[in-house]
């Protein structure tokens, strides 16, 4: 069954906003007069009861008292308008189960309209189970029929009270749900929303929280937009309205199948009253059920169904607290970690019990701690939904508390004392901050750190102070003595820095000075191999070295890099020793940081590298064209032609299966690796087209290295590596000459060779397809690339 129930409160809300009528919604409790199945919204304004308890010396308004007890005096009347023209006698009846008729005598009445027989004082009876407060016309027999009916079916009013209650209760919740949200806007209400439905126990539709708050509220209170979550106190509650869970739809209720937590506002049984008190119709009387929406002193009567003054006259029915022991809120606490006492506004989050927050059952609750000279001493506390817990307005100091103590909630459930959580409550001590470890403080990053020896549930900020400057620091964990720290140091040069540490409680922060190092290079090795005048050193701030010496021979910095987490220092040397290095052979280096420190680094001198040289190289055009183009330099390589190389192993090198040869032109980063042939194990050849290869941008010089169980040796020389113009017609008309075709951007100027004839430039960027040139005296037509400005390239003029 998809149900909602709008609060009173929301409801007069959205009527002084101007909202419209709320679609009709289906409510769990409901009698229709012409429709019995069909439901209406509770938007009625009905009489307000004013309503006490007393009990042992104490009197209570109704709105908090969650139970009641055999011996409670209960004092009722009803407020009507001083022009009320229907006239309602007030009666009070007392109901022991749904298989057991009451007395006639549990039936109390007033005559509202009568000053001194307005208000009705009765003492629950013992054996009494539920309490029913009923508006009853004042016409002959009226009170008799009511009587009647009570007595003759008990059961359906003692239903009828359990589902008004447990209407009552949720209704509470999503009211206080509403009221948190209305002031805020849709992002704040966003944002405290989680905590709200998870203190309130309920489940919002996120898309009505995106509204604006007038019109928020209706949509959290229509259909199915917001369900009730399940929870130990109402369960416990629902299981007090109806006896032992003997019910079976009680039971069922409580199943997924039945719609726990997807549909039903309430925790109980959701039943249809039309069938429940419809057997009590009459040509003279109606029952029509009230809602109870309590407020301090009152409790107002919210109607869904229209009374009637006419025949049948309408009955109002209204449910009081269950007779029941109490069933105490399960209170629990969700902050396990230790609190610090001196917190302005210290929370103290619980969960478990919705109606903490929702009604005020809860009275004179605080927090009781014991204090340093062995008081008691009592902090009220104030429920906040939308923070989840209780807040301490007013907390201890640290004269009255000490270091360290266990406060425990606790107050009155109605007239129960009740006992909450307990919390672990730290203290400022007197003892000071200290590092945990020797881990020294590196400038240029941020340094984690640990300190040991105070209050950390007590600290409220640490700041970094240098220079007269504060830069505040995160806190990573703050548990029991430790704090752990990231201290910000970049851009902070070595030398001593403060630490900062302000704790609720103390009038000065505690000053922890500290100094700040600059990172030492730390050496992981020193790659060289064998007849390399150039080695790579690898570590960690390697910025500070000066010099390696190894073997005699001192190498120099050049080029300082990063690899992942290691930076990678090019270091070389002139020495002609170097070449004494042999292969395999171990020794130990000193390296010579900047500021004179030295380091020692074992290293082990790597094979030499694989070397080749070229024996040589043949050229194979692409294809035939229009207008070949002659290349002049022997070094120069088209682009689109096929170029094949042979090389020769050298040294102790030998060509295996696993041996690669790459290529690379004029961008280093982009490299080739080619298959090869081996005619043995001296001799290799590869084959390959170059804009295939590298791309079609590729140009300049061509290199080569060989790759022997992944070292590479040293890039050799290849070719020159040009990219042609595609020349597709050459044409002259007496001295007038048109040379066309694609790609002419890559000329870059256009000669005769003749004296005196200047050549014809090409700009940079050329789009077009051609372009005029002079007959020239010798035949050929000289074209500079610009690629290869030298590679004397050249055409024949046509025949």
């Amino acid at each position: 069954m998809d149900i909602s129930l709008i609060s009173p409160a929301i409801h007069r809300w959205l009527s002084r906003a101007g909202v419209a009528r709320l679609a009709t919604v289906a409510v769990a409790v409901s009698v229709a007069v012409a429709s019995p199945a069909a439901a209406s919204d509770f938007d009625l304004a009905g009489p307000v009861l004013r309503a006490s308890v007393a009990r042992g010396g104490v009197t209570l308004p109704l709105s908090q008292v969650p139970d009641l007890a055999t011996g409670d005096r209960i004092t009722v009347a009803v407020e009507l308008p001083r022009q009320q023209g229907a006239r309602y006698r007030l009666v009070l009846a007392f109901l022991r189960g749904a298989t057991n008729p009451p007395p006639k005598d549990w039936l109390f009445e007033a005559e509202s309209w009568k000053p001194k027989k307005a208000t009705i004082v009765a003492v629950v009876p013992e054996g009494a189970q539920q309490v029913l407060a009923l508006l009853v016309p004042d016409t002959k027999g009226a009170v008799d029929a009511v009587s009647g009916a009570i007595r003759g079916k008990p059961g359906a009013f003692v239903r009828a009270s359990q589902e008004l209650n447990q209407a009552m209760l949720g209704s509470a919740r999503l009211s206080a749900f509403a009221e948190a949200l209305r002031q805020r806007d849709a992002a704040g209400a966003a944002a405290v929303s989680p905590q709200l439905a998870t203190t309130l126990g309920v489940k919002p539709d996120p898309a009505c929280l995106q509204r604006q708050p007038d019109t928020r509220a209706g949509c959290l209170t229509q259909g199915s937009n917001v369900a009730v979550f399940a929870d130990s106190q109402t369960n416990s509650i629902a299981q007090t309205l109806a006896g032992a869970p003997a019910d079976i739809a009680l039971q069922l209720s409580g199943t997924p199948q039945g719609g726990y937590g997807y549909y039903s506002p309430y925790i109980g049984v959701v039943r249809d009253l039309a069938r429940i008190l419809g057997a009590f119709q009459s040509a003279q009387l109606q029952f029509i059920p009230a809602l109870s929406v309590q407020r301090g002193a009152t409790t107002e009567l919210l109607l869904n169904t229209v009374p009637s003054f006419r025949k049948p006259q309408s009955v109002l029915v209204a449910a009081l607290p269950p007779v029941a022991p109490p069933a105490l809120p399960p209170v629990e606490a969700t902050e396990r970690r230790a609190l610090c006492a001196y917190t302005p506004n210290l929370l103290l989050a619980v969960a478990g019990a919705p109606l903490l927050f929702a009604t005020d059952y809860a009275r004179q609750v605080a927090l009781r701690v014991r204090g340093k000279d062995g008081q008691t001493l009592e902090f009220p506390v104030v429920a906040d939904a939308a923070q989840g817990g209780y807040v301490v307005a007013t907390m201890a100091t640290p004269a009255t508390l000490g270091p360290g103590a266990t406060g425990t909630l606790h107050g009155l459930w109605g007239f129960t004392p009740f006992e909450g959580p307990s919390f672990r409550l730290a203290g400022t001590t007197d003892a000071a901050w200290r590092l945990a470890d020797t881990t020294p403080l590196v400038v240029g990053r941020d340094t984690p750190v640990t300190l040991v020896g105070g209050a950390a549930a007590c600290v409220a900020e640490v700041s970094l102070e240098r220079d007269g400057a504060r830069t505040p620091m995160t806190i990573a964990e703050q548990e029991g003595d430790r704090l752990a720290l990231k201290v910000p140091l970049t851009g902070i040069a070595p030398g001593p820095v403060t630490l900062l540490v302000r704790s609720y409680g103390a009038d000065q922060p505690q000053r922890l000075t500290l100094r700040a190092l600059s990172e030492g290079s730390r050496l992981t090795s020193f790659d060289l191999h064998a007849g390399d005048r150039e080695g790579v050193l690898v570590g960690t701030r390697l910025d500070q070295v000066a010099t390696l010496t190894l073997g005699g021979v001192t190498f120099r910095p050049q080029t300082l890099g990063r690899a992942g987490l290691a930076d990678r220092l090019v270091m070389t040397t002139d020495e002609g020793a170097v070449g004494a290095l042999r292969p395999g052979q171990q020794d130990q280096a000193t390296v010579t940081l900047a500021d004179g420190r030295t380091v020692p680094l074992k290293t082990r001198i790597a094979a030499a590298r694989p070397a080749a040289s070229l024996i040589a190289k043949s050229v194979e055009p692409a294809g035939a064209v229009a207008v070949p183009i002659s290349l002049g330099a022997p070094d120069a390589v088209p682009n689109s032609a096929k170029l094949s190389f042979s090389i020769r192993a050298q040294g102790g090198t030998r060509f295996t299966a696993d041996t690669k040869v790459e290529i690379r032109a004029l961008d280093p980063a982009v490299a080739k690796t080619l298959p090869v042939r081996l005619q043995d194990t001296a001799v290799a050849i590869a084959t390959f087209v170059p804009e295939e290869a590298l791309g079609g941008s590729a140009h300049g010089p061509l290199t080569y290295r060989v790759v022997e169980n992944g070292v590479a040796g040293d890039w050799m020389p290849l070719a020159t590596l040009v990219r042609l113009p595609t020349l597709t017609a050459f044409a002259c008309a007496g001295e007038s000459c048109v040379l066309s075709g694609g790609d002419l951007f890559l000329l870059q100027s256009v000669s005769t060779g003749a004296s005196g004839v200047p050549a014809i430039g090409v700009p940079d960027g050329f789009a077009g397809t051609t372009i005029p040139v002079p007959r020239a005296p010798s035949g050929r037509l000289l074209l500079q690339l610009r690629d290869a400005p030298n590679a004397a390239a050249s055409i024949g003029y046509p025949r």
